[in-house]
């Protein structure tokens, strides 16, 4: 591991089971999250993903990538375009900094879906010995 170096890019089909289950999951019962006819009323096309399920699935996104060993420490995001079902969330990261011991990496990530950017933001690793 390197500055510069890319994670693989993860896709991920938006859904509105996803988008559902993900807002029912982080207790976060806002009608424009479950309910089309809700969100269509208050101006979107449909139901989007809440940003605790796109922390989750960054979250997801790093641990795969960077495998068993790989503890989160520090993350900061900013959405940007909505998910939407139907669609599919690519993300993808940089590595920006790894510490003279590779125990401690910060990566720069990314989320795009067909409207444009929907997540984006830094995160703080640390990688257990041995790993």
């Amino acid at each position: 591991m390197k500055p510069g170096d890319e994670l693989p890019v993860l896709s991920v089909p938006v859904t509105r089971t996803l988008i559902i289950a993900g807002a029912l999951a982080t207790r976060d019962f806002t009608d424009v999250h479950h309910d089309p006819e809700a969100a269509r009323a208050k101006g979107a096309p449909d139901v989007f993903m809440n940003i605790l399920t796109t922390q989750g699935l960054v979250s997801r996104f790093l641990t795969e990538r960077l495998g068993p060993g790989a503890r989160l420490r520090k993350l900061s995001i900013r959405l940007g375009v909505p998910n939407y079902p139907g669609d599919t969330l690519h993300l993808s990261g940089s590595i920006t900094s790894v510490s003279d011991d590779e125990r401690a990496v910060e990566i720069a990530i990314t989320g795009t879906n067909s409207l444009g950017r929907h997540v984006a933001g830094m995160a703080s690793l640390t990688m257990e010995a041995g790993r």
